[in-house]
């Protein structure tokens, strides 16, 4: 099935979502807490609407699934999977790192991504079989092939209170190992900077769908792979995800057991 058109309502939508969040970055928010440091603001649900709406017009027969609002959650042939503002606690406390994410899912499978950072203004797309781009041009991952040479980034989960041992480990252990880590609270971007070689790897836990669909796809689709955290062919309901340059995928893995 052709995209083109989806596409380009996607990063219509998109680019919609950002001007909410530009609008009201730096000011006072109405916020909400779905967990104890899982946060919610005016922002996420205004962006998810304006989605939604457009989404809706031009394709009133495709399911919506969405971290908001989740409206129509049932399984579909055509499904869009929406993150309206990935990065939520940043944004609510001022930190210069978030964006939106939407991808389409046909038949099980995840067609296109399309994640989009309206304070750099870096829309990174693609389509399955047709690679990825930033801003209309071609990404590749990147050739780092040592891992003292690699520059890697994480997320904490939401239940990181309650289980830090967990989600330490792998940290702890490929801080002495790499060039450095980075942690910048927006999986959605993480993967897309791996797609474009900024990073070479990211590893993160217990992520929704919304957070993985778009940027996971970039990644695949910019040359790097994507597995679970035990070599398991990427999956959006997977427990955890590991996208990398390729080359480094094996030798980072090992560090990544439980």
């Amino acid at each position: 099935m052709k995209t083109e058109h989806e596409l380009e309502i996607a990063i219509r939508a998109a680019r919609k979502a950002g001007e909410i969040m530009l609008e009201r970055f730096g000011k006072a928010h109405d916020i909400a807490h779905k967990g104890t440091v899982d946060l919610v603001t005016e922002a996420d649900r205004l962006a998810e609407e304006a989605i939604i709406g457009l989404l809706e017009r031009e394709f009133p027969g495709y399911g919506i699934l969405s971290e908001e609002a989740s409206p129509d959650a049932a399984e579909s042939d055509a499904r869009w999977v929406i993150d309206p503002l990935d990065g939520t606690t940043n944004y609510a406390r001022g930190f210069p790192h978030f964006g939106t994410s939407i991808a389409l899912e046909l038949n099980g499978e995840v067609a296109l991504g399309v994640v989009y950072n309206p304070l750099l203004d870096e829309l990174f797309t693609a389509q399955r079989g047709k690679g990825a781009t930033l801003n209309g041009k071609p990404i590749h991952v990147s050739g780092v092939a040592e891992l003292g040479q690699a520059l890697l980034s994480s997320g904490t989960p939401y239940d990181v209170w309650e289980r830090p041992d967990v989600y330490a480990r792998p940290w702890d252990a490929l801080t002495v190992k790499t060039l450095a880590m980075r942690q910048s609270g927006s999986a959605a971007l993480d993967f897309c900077y791996v797609a474009m070689g900024r990073t070479d790897a990211h590893f993160e836990v217990d992520l929704s769908p919304w957070d993985v669909a778009a940027g996971c796809l970039i990644v695949m689709e910019a040359g790097g792979k994507v597995t679970d955290y035990k070599g398991n062919p990427f999956s959006i309901h997977a427990p955890d995800f590991f996208a990398s340059n390729g080359i480094l995928h094996e030798l980072i893995m090992q560090y990544l057991q439980w």
